[in-house]
């Protein structure tokens, strides 16, 4: 707020447009200065009422940042463009000068808009190469807005740039709650203008002394910026005695508008119809008029600064003025025209994206072309914009008449698009409500089809077995059939009986070959593999997978899934590396090479990796694998002997099994809680906890508990259950038998058979068969406990070998705990005294030396000036995980930005290494 007589200048920034905003401007001003000196990425909230000045101080924080040398991108948001994804940012990114992004860049991105997470990440590396020798302003005005999937971009990217020169200024309404885990926004609300501002303002307009019933003019306008100066445009141009508002000015901006001709009335509505930006072509064709035959009405709107021509469109110059117009309209007459404008657009070739906002604002029940273009506008924009299609189907299905047949062919497109959303209860539900109508035997079994997914997601495979069979009674059409065997396959694969189960899915496969049928061969596969899986046959799995991702690459993590449990370490790498640049499914690809990661022994990058995932799945709100990402990463803390990180993990794990309480969830999260136990020395609640994991299935069916069965053991025989290890063992010795060629389940089968019985031999042997896997951490284990049982049996020269080599295996892995427990058992061996050391000091949470070993690697390739991308590349990681990797890096090291990255780095590597280091 100034201060100080009117017309003298509080500031340098206090001129006209920015009076009373120079607190605001100094602030921006600071940012810009922040973002271009090294100090990191920075987000900026402008928030006010429409008029308030927003706009006027974005334009000052492009001109200040393309004065001190940014490179600028300033977008707008529209109200009618929520269907055109992406609009909103590129609004601004391909019209800079020079643009932040080349067309041919769009064009790439636009090309995959389907895929939401790979296009951010392709957008934030694009960005982040022009940023690298520059920095970036990238402005959207009227947030509020923005198109799905700029808001999603807008929610993802600043913390994916957050080490990068890159400054978010968005203006709205109010918070658009964009800023989720990147840079704490600066948030600038815009009160109304002082009375000293207001006088300030009116001395800039008029010149001189400001009379007092100008003053009480302006005492109306509720100190906003926009009616202020429409206020005062009247003053000058009627002297301070015309007439009083609101027949003069307005401030609804009726006295504007009265004096105009009635046809150049009708355009205007017209126009604010269409939205604040739109194009004469489109006008003319809602007038009914040729637009060659409307030149003398926008040169009146245009006269009377009603309009801005951008030499491509007409734009109100201010939103406040097309608000007052529209508000001007009787609501009848608003909807009329509004479905007019659809039925011209679509008449004319335009798209969905088009035409959809103004059918969502006319569309009456029964309108059969509304629902029609409702239903496919969802599915143009369903796999882009999940949420926004939902909402359509859902609109569309709204329209159709509660009798009219339709009904099931929208209801079914609602189900879908509910599903694809994640809202599966409210898909259930919606197909519950079609059923209850009693259709058809045919359309009974394709809604009951449909909703096989819904009731997946659910985990309710009770029902869905039950629906499916009742399903099958009816169904006359050969491809819905095979899609209900194969759900039915798919729902048993969770069952005990897994031969029956294998059966209904060779069945559904062979029916689905049959009718030509893609989504029922995609199920059929699917349920076959998850069979296999479960019934542990390895060989089986692979096949299945391996044809499932060759017919449909988003089913590449369950291929590698596969390969993982086949111990083809070498294929999954192979695999993972194609796949990288692929969109699909981007969370299941690193929660497959964290689980890769994790068995190689690698575990800051698998640590990662989970992170990265669960990251990932909480940006597009499917966590449906938290509980799994969460409990590894328990198990990880608990292998580097740190309890507290392990306890954190387990307390999201908890909350998210309370949330949905299925089978799998109830098992993986009681083994934690078992180790955890065991851990504690609670050796009693942690063999309760492993009987509580076979409460369904036996503790093989869990594919992600497979590589601890040894450890299960050992905790059953620490708690003084012998006969839960003995089934244990059993269960391991026949898990080989089913795969011989696979050295984790021959090696594991030895393990945990010598485990029981104490038996040297049989540890030896596991040493020798898992040394020729490719899981050092299991090899680790075995050859610990070889150690220990030759060491209870008194050979102490052949016991320190294998201790030592445990020992190295462990700190090779940065398995501190458990190489620690060998350190205590080496001494033991060499007839020390146990030295008293209790639990392995936990790293430091702060400075260089708390960097992982992964970490240290990915500071100095970004101080080294690489990019995410070529960083990801260097380390044949995923850019997500390096960003992971980043975050946590700038928290350990308390910075912002590359520059401060670059500039420890290079004093660790000046300094060398410390003595003994």
């Amino acid at each position: 707020m100034t201060t100080g007589r009117p017309g003298e200048r509080a500031g340098a920034s206090s001129r006209p447009g920015l009076r009373g905003r120079e607190a605001e401007v100094e602030r921006l001003r600071a940012l810009v200065e922040e973002v271009r000196d090294g100090e990191g990425g920075a987000v900026a909230l402008l928030l006010g009422e429409p008029g308030i000045g927003k706009t006027a101080l974005l334009r000052e924080a492009v001109s200040l940042a393309r004065a001190r040398g940014f490179l600028v991108s300033h977008g707008h948001a529209e109200e009618l463009h929520e269907l055109a994804p992406l609009a909103s940012l590129a609004s601004g990114l391909l019209h800079g000068d020079p643009p932040l992004l080349a067309a041919a860049d769009f064009a790439d991105l636009a090309g995959h808009h389907d895929q939401r997470i790979w296009l951010v990440e392709r957008l934030a590396q694009l960005i982040e190469e022009r940023s690298a020798g520059t920095p970036v302003l990238i402005a959207v005005d009227d947030v509020q807005w923005a198109d799905p999937l700029s808001r999603f971009a807008l929610g993802v990217l600043p913390a994916r740039l957050l080490s990068s020169p890159v400054l978010w200024l968005l203006t709205g309404r109010e918070d658009p709650e964009l800023h989720g885990r990147g840079p704490r926004p600066a948030v600038l609300p815009l009160r109304p203008l002082s009375g000293t501002a207001l006088a300030e303002l009116a001395h800039d307009v008029l010149g001189g002394d400001v009379p007092d019933r100008v003053g009480r003019l302006l005492e109306g306008t509720g100190g906003n910026p926009f009616l202020a100066a429409e206020a005062l445009a009247g003053v000058a141009a009627s002297g301070p005695d015309g007439p009083e508002p609101p027949e003069r000015l307005v401030l609804g901006v009726r006295g504007r508008l009265a004096g105009l001709r009635p046809d150049t009335l009708h355009f205007l509505r017209i126009g604010s119809v269409l939205g604040r930006a739109f194009s004469l072509a489109d006008a003319a064709a809602l007038c009914g008029r040729p637009a060659s035959a409307l030149g003398a009405e926008v040169d009146e709107a245009l006269a009377a600064a009603l309009l801005h021509d951008d030499g491509e469109r007409l734009l109100f110059r201010h939103d406040l003025l097309r608000q007052a117009v529209y508000a001007d309209l009787a609501p009848s007459v608003r909807r009329a025209l509004h479905r007019e404008a659809a039925s011209r657009l679509v008449a004319a070739g335009r798209s969905s994206a088009d035409a959809v906002p103004h059918l969502l604002k006319s569309a009456e029940p029964g309108d059969t072309e509304a629902i029609g273009l409702l239903g496919a506008a969802a599915e143009d924009v369903g796999a882009a914009l999940p949420d926004l299609a939902a909402d359509l189907a859902v609109r569309a299905l709204e329209l159709v008449p509660p009798r009219d047949p339709l009904a099931y062919e929208a209801g079914e497109r609602a189900v879908v698009a509910l599903t694809r959303a994640g809202r599966y209860t409210r898909a259930r539900d919606t197909g519950d409500a079609l059923l209850a109508r009693r259709p058809p035997l045919d359309v009974f079994a394709r809604l009951q089809s449909v909703l096989g997914d819904a009731l997946w997601h659910l985990d309710d495979v009770h029902e869905l077995t039950r629906r499916s069979t009742a399903a099958l009674a009816a169904v006359t059409d050969p491809a819905v059939r095979a899609r209900l065997l194969a759900r039915q396959a798919l729902a048993r694969s969770r069952g005990d009986d897994l031969a029956a189960a294998r059966e209904t899915g060779e069945r559904a496969l062979a029916e689905a070959e049959r009718a030509g049928d893609r989504e029922a061969r995609v199920l059929a596969l699917w349920g076959l593999g998850e069979i296999a899986l479960n019934a542990g046959d390895c060989a089986a799995a692979l096949a299945h997978h391996t044809a499932l991702s060759v017919f449909d690459a988003a089913f590449l993590p369950e291929e590698a899934v596969a390969l993982l449990h086949a111990d083809d370490f070498d294929a999954v790498r192979r695999l993972l590396r194609t796949a990288g640049d692929a969109p699909q499914r981007p969370a299941m690809l690193i929660w497959a090479q964290g689980t890769l990661d994790l068995g190689r022994g690698r575990l800051d990058d698998a640590d990662a990796a989970f992170a990265t995932a669960e990251r990932l799945e909480a940006d597009l709100r499917v966590p449906g694998n938290l509980v799994n990402l969460r409990v590894n990463r328990a198990l990880l803390a608990l292998l580097r002997g740190d309890r507290a990180a392990a306890g954190e993990h387990l307390d999201v794990v908890r909350a998210a099994v309370a949330d949905r309480p299925n089978t799998g969830n109830h098992a993986t999260h009681r083994y934690a809680e078992a180790v955890v136990a065991d851990a504690d020395g609670d050796h009693a609640a942690a063999a309760a906890h492993l009987r509580s994991v076979q409460r369904d299935h036996p503790f093989l069916r869990w594919r992600l508990l497979r590589p601890h069965l040894a450890q299960a053991v050992r905790i059953a025989l620490r708690g003084g259950d012998r006969e839960l290890a003995g089934d244990l063992a059993a269960q391991a010795a026949a898990h080989a038998l089913r795969n011989p060629a696979v050295p984790t389940a021959r090696g594991t089968a030895a393990h945990a058979a010598g485990l029981l019985d104490g038996d040297p031999e049989l540890l030896e042997r596991a040493v020798h068969v898992l040394g020729t896997g490719p899981r050092p951490l299991l090899l680790a284990a075995a050859t610990a406990d070889l150690g220990r049982a030759l060491l209870a049996s008194g050979d102490t020269a052949a016991a320190t070998p294998a201790l030592t080599g445990a020992h190295e295996l462990y700190a090779r892995t940065g398995a501190d705990a458990e190489a620690e427990r060998v350190r205590t058992d080496l001494e033991r061996a060499a007839g020390r005294p146990r030295r008293r050391t209790g639990r392995p000091r936990p790293r430091t949470d702060r400075g260089w030396e708390a960097l992982t070993a992964s970490e240290r690697k990915v500071a100095r390739l970004i101080a080294a000036g690489h990019t995410n991308r070529s960083a990801a590349e260097t380390l044949v990681v995923s850019p997500h995980t390096v960003n992971t990797h980043l975050a946590s890096i700038f928290r350990k090291l308390g910075v912002r930005s590359r520059v401060h990255l670059a500039r420890i780095v290079l004093a660790e590597d000046d300094a060398g290494p410390a003595p003994g280091g």
